[in-house]
């Protein structure tokens, strides 16, 4: 979105906190006042170590969690006065996930595991359209070959490179993914990470991933840092 001369943010964040309440009733502050802003196109990193509150702020900003304070704004939108039917439609059309655990259902094909955000999204598509976008989101990932196998049958880099198919058959946005490389070999890592990038650039989906490998960030043009809830802003 284009506001005059000046291109507004896809993502921007002002002084949001959250926090959780444990279970001997005291408060415990997972995001503190994190200001952020992410342009379209772009790729990001948050870096952190386990309970730094990572995954608090992506769950925020993947329209997860509306359980905070601050302002937030999605292409200019505040998301605080959306409905929840209108953040859902959101999330559902305009985010991708994948996650460490690839998050494959296993009783499904590859090919119907890559279909279900298309029936999220309730994107009206005819059955011979879908399943062309389907094969070329597999074929950018170089699984074309696996559409009808299943996910026991894959390598953990063939399911995380579904994952990332599955991620972005809907052409999302925003792709944020949180810990990518995290349960992989170094060597298939940096293939996962590779295809990773190549899907982004030719898409122009804005990238955030969360890592605690400082190795892994610099692979994005912009690192945040985050520790015990404040998110701290550093040049690549």
């Amino acid at each position: 979105m284009i506001m005059g001369n000046n291109p507004v943010p896809l993502v921007e964040l002002q002084d949001v906190s959250a926090r959780v309440k444990l279970g001997n009733g005291e408060w415990l502050t997972t995001v503190n006042s994190a200001s952020m802003l992410l342009n379209q196109g772009e790729t990001y990193a948050v870096v952190g170590r386990s309970g730094s509150g990572k995954t608090s702020l992506i769950s925020i900003i993947g329209f997860l969690n509306k359980n905070f304070t601050g302002k937030y704004y999605y292409s200019g939108k505040s998301i605080q006065k959306c409905s929840d039917t209108t953040v859902s439609h959101m999330r559902a059309r305009n985010i991708g996930f994948v996650f460490q655990n690839y998050s494959l259902i296993k009783h499904l094909s590859i090919r119907e595991n890559v279909e279900l955000p298309l029936l999220y999204a309730g994107l009206q598509q005819s059955k011979q359209t879908r399943r062309k976008t389907i094969e070329e989101a597999l074929c950018a990932v170089g699984l074309q070959d696996k559409l009808n196998e299943y996910p026991g049958s894959l390598s953990g880099g063939e399911q995380q490179r579904v994952a990332i198919a599955r991620a972005l058959v809907t052409n999302p946005e925003l792709l944020i993914c949180d810990e990518p490389t995290g349960a992989l070999d170094s060597s298939t890592g940096e293939k996962v990470l590779q295809v990773l990038h190549d899907r982004v650039q030719e898409s122009g989906t804005t990238l955030l991933l969360v890592t605690h490998d400082m190795k892994v960030a610099r692979s994005c043009s912009h690192i945040f840092t985050m520790e015990g809830g404040v998110l701290y802003d550093h040049a690549a």
